[in-house]
């Protein structure tokens, strides 16, 4: 990973894959990004679902400002549209690498 375009959010260093030559004809947008050891994304929100996978390390999301719950390396978190969330990276000594999958829900999706 670091190779590519790097967008940062705050601490958080985000390769978004729409920044990548060729990559134009998914259904879908994606990025992953590096949360630095020890620390926190920015709190965001969107209007996409979003689909997340611990790549590395230990997280803890918090969504809408309840607890924040344990998602591990090989588990994900599902996003709805509108969630407040922040991503926490557990581990003081390494980052948190974590892979996004995000598009518009389709039954909000204005036909014309």
């Amino acid at each position: 990973m670091g190779r590519g375009p790097n967008r940062p959010v705050g601490d958080v260093d985000v390769f978004r894959w729409d920044d990548y030559e060729g990559v134009t004809a998914l259904p879908f947008r994606a990025m992953w990004y590096q949360v630095p050891a020890g620390g926190q994304s920015p709190e965001d929100e969107h209007p996409e679902l979003e689909l997340s996978i611990v790549v590395q390390g230990d997280a803890a999301v918090s969504i809408d400002g309840r607890e924040p719950v344990d998602v591990r390396t090989g588990d994900a978190f599902l996003l709805e549209s509108g969630e407040r969330h922040v991503v926490h990276n557990r581990r003081p000594d390494e980052p948190l690498v974590v892979f996004s999958a995000y598009w518009h829900d389709p039954s909000e999706v204005q036909h014309g």
